[in-house]
């Protein structure tokens, strides 16, 4: 009988990736199935290494027409040489939805099937769910039997719907499924789709639930292809990275990511005596890349409206407009000030500090809230005319 244990990621210290792990390390493994509704090259990153050494005994299926399978992950998993076969359903009414990791040697074989995809989030971070199964091939006729009918139903599966569960044979092929628009590019960043709104224009105070977590690795490198502004960028004597062209337009896409959001950030007095500022300082964040004095003035906000305070001032201010989403609920479209401060020659832009601020205004009730600190905010942008942009609190 299958010996059967219970993974509850992310409330309790177990997660997916250390079983995942532990499942490919099965001794003598002869077959290894994989079923996933998306795959991230952050989630295959963790599972990769114990992967590897089986990837000629691997069958591997990944949804796809998702837009979260990425072509980065589907190249990844083709350079490991395992048997990739993408389900396409054909309709985003059905999606392709199952999660297993299935190992198996002559005597014994183990399985996870729940809730968690090959994602960083699925294997580490997201509360998942799956049962493991410790099952005896050799020993229990109904656990042989089980593990029979799993392997039958995904090769069923494959040879009953040929034009949906199909080989990708390699990078060209790969390349093809993602000019069509059937896979993701992580190096483009989509603000997501918000479906709630606020009904009053108040916030909740909840905090973030506090779980077990597992931090990212975090490259700090530039990604993505340079894109081409409306109006052309202002000019510096400073050289700076661009952000990642949109996969497609009318898109609004992530271009800035902040650290984990301070007090001062939210404009949240320290003290009975210390008055907010009512602005946000938009410094490197997470975009170790970037050249922060310059980077949001030339690259993410060159097409707006600029005028200085006074004939000669060199503080510059525009308005834009942002939807703040907050905890994944809109509230509505803001018109925003930026400031930006030009003076190369100041003590601020010698010490490599930040130039540009965004002052909170009318958003300011929505903003200095201390349910938000330590999250992160994110700046998505969205090429029309005038660029329309979005600031996400999570």
């Amino acid at each position: 009988m299958a010996d059967l244990s219970f993974i509850l990621q992310a409330v309790t210290k177990a997660n997916h990736a250390e079983s995942v792990r532990a499942l490919l390390q099965l001794p003598m493994a002869a077959q290894v199935l994989v079923s996933v509704a998306f795959a991230r090259t952050k989630g295959l990153d963790s599972i990769q290494d114990c992967l590897k050494p089986l990837a000629t005994k691997t069958k591997c299926f990944v949804g796809i027409r998702n837009n979260i399978t990425s072509i980065q992950a589907i190249k990844q998993l083709l350079a490991l040489k395992l048997d990739l076969f993408a389900v396409d359903t054909g309709s985003r009414m059905t999606i392709f939805h199952p999660k297993l990791y299935l190992a198996a040697n002559a005597t014994d074989a183990i399985a996870i099937i729940g809730s968690a995809n090959m994602t960083f989030g699925g294997l580490h971070n997201n509360i998942e769910v799956s049962t493991r199964m410790a099952l005896d091939l050799a020993g229990n006729k109904a656990d042989k039997e089980f593990v029979d009918s799993v392997v039958s139903a995904f090769d069923t599966m494959q040879a009953s719907h040929p034009d949906h569960v199909f080989k990708i044979k390699n990078e060209k092929h790969a390349q093809k499924l993602f000019d069509e628009g059937r896979l993701a590019d992580e190096d483009v960043i989509v603000a997501p789709a918000t479906g709630s709104h606020v009904k009053k224009g108040e916030s909740d105070d909840l905090s973030p639930m506090k779980l077990n977590k597992v931090l990212p690795p975090h490259s700090g490198k530039a990604k993505g292809k340079p894109i081409k502004l409306a109006a052309p960028v202002k000019a510096t004597s400073a050289t700076v990275p661009h952000v990642p062209t949109p996969a497609a337009t009318g898109l609004k896409y992530l271009v800035w990511k902040s650290k984990p959001l301070s007090e001062r950030d939210l404009c949240i007095p320290t003290g009975a005596n210390t008055a907010p500022t009512g602005s946000m300082g938009l410094k490197k964040g997470l975009y170790d890349h970037i050249d922060q004095r310059h980077y949001f003035y030339d690259e993410v906000f060159p097409d707006l409206t600029w005028k200085a305070d006074a004939p000669g001032s060199k503080t510059l201010r525009a308005v834009a407009t942002f939807e703040l989403v907050i905890k994944n609920v809109s509230y509505g479209q803001f018109k925003l000030q930026l400031s930006h401060k030009t003076d190369t020659s100041s003590a601020t832009y010698k010490q490599s500090n930040f130039m540009t601020q965004v002052h909170w205004g009318d958003a300011k009730p929505l903003i200095a809230k201390n349910d938000l600190l330590g999250r992160g905010l994110y700046l998505y942008r969205k090429d029309t005319t005038p660029p329309e942009f979005m600031i996400e609190i999570d």
